[in-house]
């Protein structure tokens, strides 16, 4: 299990803006690692794991785009049916409140999921995972 940093963009709920931001992003060599978008009439708020961090920062910022940044969980598991379950039991039973979680992956092959939990250390604890590492710059 990583811990690492998320970006929430905020983002007007009109065509081409979500184009405009992965232009912004590929332009500065910065990768999409992880995404999940959720919106309402007014704004789309834009989640995404993105490296090299310190990069994606500064171009948000260069670019004017309003963003908040916050510490996620990643956590590779296998893609079969139940292993969601099992995690977000094995988290119920340590009184680990799950914020969000997203993620996914090809059939076959591990999933990699995003959680934002209310207390890291007992959620790795839960699972038998080593304390969360930083993840390291790219």
């Amino acid at each position: 299990m990583t811990e690492t940093t998320q970006f929430c963009v905020g983002l007007d709920n009109k065509p081409g803006q979500l184009a405009r931001l992965c232009g912004v992003l590929r332009n500065a060599q910065v990768n999409v690692d992880a995404l999940c978008i959720s919106d309402d009439d007014d704004c789309v708020w834009v989640n995404l794991v993105l490296s090299p961090v310190e990069t994606a920062e500064r171009v948000l910022v260069e670019n004017g785009y309003r963003f908040l940044t916050e510490k996620v969980l990643t956590l590779e598991v296998d893609n079969r049916p139940g292993e969601l379950e099992r995690i977000t039991m094995k988290l119920a039973e340590a009184d680990v409140n799950i914020n969000y979680v997203y993620g996914a992956g090809a059939k076959g092959t591990p999933c990699e999921l995003i959680l934002k939990v209310d207390d890291a250390a007992r959620a790795c604890a839960a699972l038998g995972e080593p304390q969360p590492r930083e993840m390291m710059p790219n």
